[in-house]
């Protein structure tokens, strides 16, 4: 809107899904343009291509105020390659690169990475403010600092988990990136889904950290729903959401909290009831007078859901990019602006 106003000609690149490089007929953004047209009360163009002649004759027919959108960027291998060449073709299209999105500005992908080397580029609005939010929890933050991380894989969260420890007041863990801490130490598990390829690392975590708080019972199934203590987890049986215990342990220390920031589900939250757990940590969030911070797809999703998104003061359009501005303090797509 407000480059409408300024009468600029706008370019939209984005994606949709992992077409890993090839057009994907359901992943096409036609629905996107659509939508966005709807929302803006204005016609949006939207063409089949991303670079080359078609697109440089569309961009040349644009009037000022007009919007282009390019198709899904992710259906050229390039895109993720981070190709020069490709990003040299997308730069030509423009006259500035401003970069809004922040969710996917941790890839060195070529419309993040790439394109502001040929172009006066700049951080948009949407990008500045998730920084200044995320900031809040690394600069002097209101403490008692309580940060929260769930999710499948630790893989792409043990960093964020390490730094936690030495920045946060309590660090809370669940989801099944918990279960792959206990598998890592010995402790039966049955059929949960750990990562076994990440013993190794999650090793060096400082399991008699006082500031870390892993689940002490858990929900599980096999033919029947039970709660289970961290040993006495049945072979046959699996582990899908923190228990009762755990709620109570986590909800003391998010009483306590001046901050809190929360990242991946603590349970499967698609299927109840293993919901529950996730649900008793949202309302207390929500009921919280702390500073909140609320990132990742499904927590984000899994907050709207309950319609508590009015109760927490920021909810982060980035999952990855979230843990890992909070682990880095930058990002790719930060750092090729500041250049």
């Amino acid at each position: 809107k407000y480059l409408i106003k300024k009468e600029a000609r706008i370019i939209l690149i984005t994606h949709l899904g992992r077409p890993k490089g090839k057009v994907v007929k359901k992943l096409r953004l036609d629905p996107i343009a659509k939508k966005l047209g709807y929302l803006l009360k204005r016609k949006i163009r939207k063409i089949d291509c991303v670079i080359g002649k078609k697109a440089q004759k569309a961009v040349n027919e644009m009037k000022s105020g007009d919007i282009l959108m390019l198709e899904n960027v992710r259906f050229c291998p390039e895109e993720e390659k981070n190709s020069p060449k490709f990003a040299k073709e997308l730069a030509k299209l423009g006259d500035v690169f401003i970069n809004e999105a922040f969710a996917v500005s941790h890839r060195k992908h070529a419309s993040i990475t790439g394109v502001p080397k040929y172009l006066p580029a700049a951080a948009g609005m949407l990008f500045e403010k998730e920084i200044k939010e995320l900031n809040k929890i690394l600069h002097k933050p209101k403490r008692p600092l309580v940060i929260i991380i769930g999710g499948a894989k630790i893989i792409t969260k043990i960093k964020i988990i390490k730094k936690s420890l030495e920045r946060a007041d309590k660090l809370l863990l669940g989801g099944a990136l918990a279960d792959t801490i206990f598998a890592a130490n010995g402790l039966g598990l049955g059929k949960s889904l750990v990562e076994k390829g990440m013993f190794k690392i999650v090793n060096d975590l400082d399991m008699d950290n006082s500031k870390l708080e892993l689940p002490v019972d858990f929900v599980c199934q096999d033919l029947e729903i039970s709660i289970k203590g961290i040993n006495a987890v049945k072979k046959n049986e699996s582990v899908f959401d923190i228990g009762p215990r755990t709620v109570g342990l986590f909800l003391e220390s998010i009483k306590k909290a001046k901050t809190i920031a929360w990242n991946g589900p603590l349970g499967l939250i698609e299927k109840e009831p293993f919901d529950r757990g996730s649900e008793f940590i949202a309302r207390a969030i929500a009921k919280s007078r702390a500073y909140s911070i609320v990132g990742g797809g499904d927590t984000a999703a899994f907050i709207k859901k309950l319609k508590l998104e009015k109760k927490i003061n920021y909810i982060s359009t980035g999952g990855g990019a979230m843990l890992e501005y909070l682990a880095n303090e930058t990002l790719p797509g930060i750092e090729v602006l500041r250049k």
